[in-house]
C-alpha cells in the first residue's frame, strides 16, 4: 500500500449534513474514494473529523522555522495555517518572506503566506527593510501567496492614504482577500474600514465591536494566543454567527505551541455549549472557503487531509493526516527536521548604564500601564522617583524601566517607565519586538539590564533573564526571531526562561510575550519605539515628563 493510501473504521463526522455515522473511509493517493456507512454512531471508536486551522498566526511567534513549526503543530491534528510573515519582513524584507516560503515547502504541511501589508508597520520606527507595493506584486505573481496580509495601518485606510490605498487596489485586482487589523474601531469608521476591502478582523476588543464588523460586512476571527485572548468576550458568536467566524492563535510561544493549538481552543468551545458542527465549522471549514484553500472537508473526492480524535468533546488528536499521509500519531511527529539557515541584520551597539540616565524635567512622569492578556495599554500619569536630579525605577510602586535599542544601526538607546511587568530585581530582554523587532526590554536594576542587552547583541538575537549578574538566554539566530533548534528543546529553554522571570516578580502569564508587544505603536495608549515613547491614540511622539 502506498504511503498515502489506507482505510479506517471511525465515526465519520459530516459536517455538510450535520451529522455522525459509523463508516468506513478509504483513500487512494491522498484522495478519499469512499465513504461507506457501516451504521449509527458507535461510542466504542474514534471521530474522524476535517484537519484544524489556525486562521492567523505569525509563525515567527513561536521562535521556529515554518517546518519546525509544523512538526509540533501536526501533534494537535493542525494541518493548515493562514500566516502573515511580517515579523520576518519586517527585519530582512522580500528575503525573509522568501525564506519563510522555502522553508515551508520542504514539509508536507499546509502553509498559506500572505503578503506582509505594513513593512515598516509605521514611520516612528527604524525596522529593517520596506517591501513596497513593487515587492508585493512579485509576491502576488511569482510566489504561491494569494492574500494582503493584516492592513494594521487603519488610519491610513480611513485617510486614503496613498500608499496604503494603493496596496488594497492590488490585491482587490488580483481579487485576493484582504486582512484586517483595526483594534476598538467601530461605528462609521468600521463600515468605512470595511468598505476599503478589508475583510476580517482578529483584533475585537469587545463582542459590540465584533459585531459592528459583521454587520459593515467583515468576518471575525476569535483569537487566544500567548499574550492576546478574546475568547471569553467573542465566543457566543460561535453560535449566532458561525459562518463568519474563524478561530485563530495569531502568537503562540513555543512552550504553549507543544501544549496545544487550534485543538484546545475548538475543545474550550465544546465546553462552553457551542453545538459540535458549528465549532468544526469556525475551526475546520471557515478558513477553507474565505481564503479558497486547496484542503480537504472529509467529502469523497477531497483529499485526505484529516485528524482521528478520541471524542467529539475533548477533540485530543490520535492521528493526523496530510493528504492521505499519516504525520501524527498519539503525540509522535512523524515529519522530519528540516536544517533552517541562520539569515540575519544586526548592528547594534552594546550599552552602558550612562545610556540609562533620565534627567528630570518635571515631577510628574507618563508610565506605560501594562496588562496581562492585552495588547493595550494604558498611560498612567503619576509622580517621579527623583535622585540626583534623575529620573529612577520605583520598584515599590512597580514603575520600571522600559528600553527599546536599535538593532539595524548604532543608537543610543530610547527610555521611558512602564508598570505591569511586577519585577523586583533584575532584568528581560528580548529581539522579539513588534513589529521592527529591535531590542526591547524591562528592567527593575541597569546593571542587570545591561548585562541582558548585551548578552543578546553578542549573540546577534535572542531572549535573556539577567540577575545578580548571572543570565541565561535562548539564542534566535534566524533574523533574531526564531531557533535553528529542534522544537521542543526551544519549548523547554523558552519554559525555563518565563520561570526565570517569574521568579524575579513578574505575575504576568506570559512575561516575555507581553514585553514583544510594548513596541507595538499602532495599538494605543502608549507604547515605546526606538525613536521614543509614542501616543497611539494621537500617532505622535510624548515626552516621559509631563
Amino acid at each position: 500500500m502506498q504511503i498515502n493510501s489506507g482505510s479506517l473504521i471511525v465515526n465519520y463526522v459530516a459536517l455538510a449534513e450535520k451529522n455522525v455515522f459509523f463508516a468506513e473511509i478509504s483513500w487512494q493517493e491522498g484522495i478519499i474514494t469512499a465513504i461507506q456507512t457501516l451504521g449509527s454512531e458507535n461510542p466504542d471508536y474514534p471521530y474522524l473529523i476535517p484537519g484544524f486551522i489556525d486562521a492567523h498566526v505569525h509563525i515567527e511567534s513561536s521562535m521556529l522555522p515554518p517546518s519546525e513549526f509544523a512538526r509540533i503543530a501536526v501533534r494537535h491534528g493542525t494541518i493548515a495555517t493562514v500566516s502573515d510573515p511580517h515579523e520576518i519582513a519586517n527585519v530582512l524584507g522580500i528575503e525573509g518572506v522568501l525564506f519563510m516560503l522555502e522553508n515551508a515547502a520542504q514539509t508536507p504541511f499546509n502553509f498559506f503566506f500572505g503578503a506582509p501589508s505594513c513593512v515598516p508597520a509605521t514611520t516612528f520606527e527604524t525596522a529593517g527593510a520596506v517591501l513596497d507595493l513593487e515587492q508585493i506584486e512579485t509576491l502576488f505573481e511569482q510566489t504561491p501567496i494569494k492574500y494582503l496580509s493584516e492592513m494594521m495601518n487603519y488610519p491610513g485606510v480611513l485617510g486614503q492614504d496613498a500608499t496604503v490605498m494603493a496596496k488594497l487596489a492590488l490585491a482587490k485586482r488580483y481579487n485576493y482577500p484582504i486582512d484586517g487589523h483595526a483594534p476598538g474601531l467601530t461605528g462609521e469608521d468600521a463600515l468605512r474600514y470595511a468598505q476599503a476591502g478589508i475583510s476580517t478582523d482578529h483584533e475585537c476588543l469587545s463582542l459590540a465591536e465584533a459585531e459592528t464588523k459583521l454587520a459593515a460586512g467583515m468576518k471575525i476571527l476569535i483569537r487566544e494566543g500567548s499574550a492576546a485572548r478574546n475568547f471569553a468576550d467573542l465566543h457566543s458568536l460561535i453560535s449566532t454567527h458561525s459562518p463568519l467566524v474563524m478561530l485563530c492563535s495569531d502568537d503562540k510561544h513555543p512552550d504553549d505551541l507543544v501544549a496545544g493549538h487550534i485543538n484546545q481552543l475548538a475543545a474550550t468551545a465544546v465546553a462552553a455549549g457551542h453545538d459540535i458542527f458549528s465549532v468544526l465549522q469556525c475551526a475546520c471549514i471557515n478558513p477553507i472557503r474565505h481564503y479558497d484553500l486547496p484542503l480537504g472537508q472529509l467529502r469523497l473526492g477531497d483529499c485526505m487531509d484529516a485528524v482521528l480524535v478520541e471524542s467529539l468533546r475533548t477533540l485530543q488528536p490520535l492521528k493526523t493526516w496530510l493528504k492521505g499521509e499519516l504525520v501524527a500519531e498519539h503525540g509522535l511527529s512523524l515529519l522530519p527536521s528540516v536544517k533552517a539557515p541562520a539569515l540575519n541584520q544586526f548592528n547594534a551597539r552594546k550599552v552602558a548604564a550612562a545610556d540609562f540616565t533620565m534627567p528630570a524635567r518635571g515631577e510628574n512622569i507618563r508610565v506605560i500601564k501594562a496588562f496581562d492578556g492585552e495588547l493595550l495599554t494604558e498611560e498612567w500619569q503619576t509622580r517621579a522617583n527623583i535622585e540626583q536630579d534623575n529620573l529612577v525605577i520605583d520598584t515599590g510602586r512597580d514603575i520600571l524601566l522600559l528600553t527599546v535599542i536599535n538593532r539595524y544601526q548604532p543608537q543610543l538607546p530610547a527610555v521611558a517607565f512602564i508598570n505591569g511587568f511586577g519585577l523586583h530585581t533584575g532584568a528581560l530582554a528580548s529581539t522579539i519586538a513588534h513589529d521592527s523587532h529591535n531590542i526591547i526590554a524591562v528592567a527593575a536594576d541597569i546593571d542587570s539590564l545591561c548585562l541582558a542587552v548585551n548578552r543578546i547583541i553578542d549573540e546577534q538575537g535572542g531572549i535573556a533573564v539577567a540577575q545578580d549578574g548571572q543570565c541565561s538566554l535562548l539564542p534566535l539566530p534566524i533574523a533574531g526571531l526564531m531557533s535553528d533548534a529542534d522544537g521542543d528543546e526551544v519549548a523547554s529553554r523558552y519554559a525555563q526562561l518565563d520561570r526565570q522571570a517569574k521568579q524575579l516578580g513578574s505575575k504576568l502569564r506570559a512575561p516575555f510575550m507581553t514585553l514583544s508587544f510594548m513596541a507595538l505603536l499602532v495599538i494605543p495608549e502608549l507604547k515605546l519605539s526606538d525613536q521614543g515613547l509614542f501616543d497611539g491614540r494621537s500617532f505622535k511622539f510624548t515626552p516621559v515628563t509631563v
